[in-house]
């Protein structure tokens, strides 16, 4: 599919790249379109690719001991794949998988080198990044750990809430443009779908969330906050 520039300047990434280098990169830029539950790339094959998400949302994932772990949640404006693409040879660390109808825009190694040979600064960018992606991550294994399945959910919501909700009334009710189900959320926290279901019921009878065509509203932010600080 063609590509505008104006579709890939609306990707984060793309915004601060020089207007002479965006036009050579440009025409490598291919559109994708998934359906939801498709596979984008499998943990062990080789990496090639690095994708930007036009809408849609996808979940990197990896299988232990047959169950599986979501490792991370992406969604509209961001990328994924890009580790694969530092040094000719890394396979990819885990698998990309569709969570809904995606569109993404992808770009190979060479021409992905071709933007860090010409612009350093986003050199930097990717690496500040990926270092906060490793810190996410390890609080992730600390919350596998040390926190329980309800406290490993209000921190999920928690953290949805600051990205999405209004920074100027932090009071105000947010309502998470994700569609989730059970069983999705269980694998982001590493649980099963009863217990997750059965907090999610929990939640709601207390008035902390309401949840609507699998979308999840928050009503009661502080009352999260509040159990988080308790619990750790």
């Amino acid at each position: 599919m063609p590509i505008t520039a104006s579709k890939l300047r609306a990707i984060p990434f793309f915004k601060g790249i020089d207007p002479g280098l965006f036009d050579r990169v440009l025409p490598y830029v291919q559109e994708k379109v998934y359906r939801k539950g498709s596979i984008i790339f499998l943990e062990g094959s080789e990496g090639d690719e690095i994708y930007f998400i036009l809408s849609g949302s996808v979940s990197i994932h990896t299988i232990n001991k047959s169950k599986k772990v979501v490792l991370a949640f992406f969604h509209e404006g961001d990328y994924f794949g890009e580790m694969a693409l530092i040094k000719p040879g890394l396979v990819r660390s885990a698998t990309a998988e569709t969570a809904s109808q995606t569109r993404l825009l992808s770009l190979r190694r060479t021409h992905f080198q071709l933007l860090f040979e010409n612009d350093r600064n986003l050199l930097h960018y990717l690496v500040e990044d990926t270092m906060n992606r490793l810190r996410k991550a390890n609080q992730q294994i600390y919350d596998l750990t040390f926190l329980s399945v309800r406290s490993r959910i209000i921190k999920r919501l928690a953290n949805w809430c600051e990205e999405f909700g209004n920074a100027a009334d932090p009071a105000a009710s947010v309502r998470i443009p994700i569609k989730l189900t059970h069983q999705q959320l269980a694998d982001m926290v590493g649980a099963v779908r009863e217990t997750v279901s059965k907090v999610l019921q929990d939640m709601q009878d207390e008035g902390l969330i309401e949840i609507e065509q699998k979308m999840i509203q928050v009503k009661d932010r502080a009352g999260l906050e509040k159990w988080l600080v308790n619990e750790m």
